[in-house]
């Protein structure tokens, strides 16, 4: 029987959904590298497994299908039919459960640090005994050592008491139910059945999926499944090398579709009168280079979760100013205007390209700014 996860939602309301499972030992807050980068795309939806976090935590053991149902049972309760899932640990575990079992339920999948078989049941039961016996306290320290490379343990000491925070913190019968469900876990045989697009990101420092035991066998399982090793990575690669995780789920979440992910931020940076404006215009002869400027510009650059966008406006107005292109400075005031730069801010930067790119032409980007000012106000 399914229990109703915890969960938070941000993102627009209208914006794919996505799912993000965490790790055996971890709430939500896992995923704070990830929440903004991935929330400008994307309906993003953290979940605590049972027995995590804020969700219920029944008298186990578990098996895979409970954790997967629960997700499911999620999504009806959002009204939502399909969803991009992306899991770590035993949320890989759990988003393999998905794809095999609830194919038309899910999109597009990322498996990170994970693995389609975890060793013998027994050493997950013997885990198990002993966090029922001495509670998660006893396992935190050992867990801990082994989700980050020494480097990051000893730079970032503050960041790795938190998360081993989340592990005390996790019900000793929850964190024992989810291990007896990664004992039952083996998806070797059933990995060819998995249709939704895959990329596979493993960490090359990880002592508990080792990406050449774990991350390889999905990747060859998986029919047309895409590989990363992360170097510098150990099995919380989404904490250590967020940035590069990042960008590695925005890029394949969006890779079906570059057309529509460029169509929402075209809309949100330059706002839907400029666009609709646009489209209204668009010809049969026009048509492949609106297409071009959307999926491009916009689907490939501008969705990037490298450079927020307010750094991404500064770049274009000094690009603009620096080439002379007059005719599409007005449109990119404004959308830097909409990016949260201020009037002020905006000055600055044409003040910056005077130097390097000539007097008059900033004297003519001013004059251009001080119109579109003057038509905001």
């Amino acid at each position: 029987m399914s229990v109703e996860l915890h969960h938070t939602v941000s993102g627009p309301a209208d914006a794919p959904p996505l799912v993000l499972g965490g790790s055996l030992g971890t709430t939500l807050d896992m995923w704070g590298p990830q929440v903004q980068a991935l929330s400008a795309h994307f309906r993003v939806i953290r979940i605590d497994h049972r027995g995590h976090g804020g969700s219920p935590a029944p008298e186990g053991p578990y098996g895979m299908a409970d954790l997967g149902g629960d997700v499911l049972a999620l999504l009806d309760r959002l009204g939502i039919e399909r969803a991009h899932y992306v899991g770590l640990s035993i949320g890989g575990m759990v988003g393999q459960w998905l794809a095999i079992n609830a194919p038309e339920r899910i999109d597009r999948l990322v498996l990170l640090a994970t693995s389609p078989y975890m060793g013998p049941a027994r050493n997950w039961s013997d885990r198990a005994a002993l966090a029922r016996e001495r509670g998660t306290a006893a396992l935190a320290d050992t867990v801990v050592e082994r989700w980050f490379t020494p480097g990051f343990i000893e730079e970032h000491p503050s960041q790795v008491h938190a998360l081993r925070d989340q592990i005390v913190a996790t019900p000793d019968q929850g964190y024992a139910g989810c291990c007896e469900a990664i004992g039952g876990h083996d998806t070797r045989e059933e990995l060819h059945r998995v249709a939704a697009p895959t990329l596979v990101v493993s960490g090359a420092q990880d002592p508990s999926t080792p990406p050449e035991e774990h991350g390889a066998l999905l990747a060859e399982g998986i029919p047309g499944a895409r590989s990363v090793v992360l170097e510098g990575a150990a099995h919380l690669l989404s904490w250590e090398r967020a940035d590069r995780v990042n960008t590695l789920i925005t890029e394949h979440l969006t890779a079906a579709d570059r057309h529509a992910a460029g169509m929402r931020v075209r809309r949100d940076v330059l706002g839907d009168a400029h666009v609709d404006r646009a489209e209204a215009r668009k010809t049969e002869f026009t048509e492949p280079f609106q297409d071009l400027i959307t999926r491009y510009a916009w689907g490939e650059i501008w969705t990037r979760p490298g450079l927020d966008r307010r750094t991404r406006s500064c770049m274009v107005l000094t690009a603009l100013v620096a080439k002379g292109h007059w005719g599409e400075l007005a449109m990119h005031v404004r959308a830097a205007l909409r990016n949260g730069l201020s009037p002020d801010e905006i000055g600055e930067v044409f003040l910056q390209a005077a130097i390097y790119c000539g007097v008059p032409a900033a004297n003519k980007a001013f004059a251009i700014a001080q119109e579109v000012f003057a038509e905001q106000d």
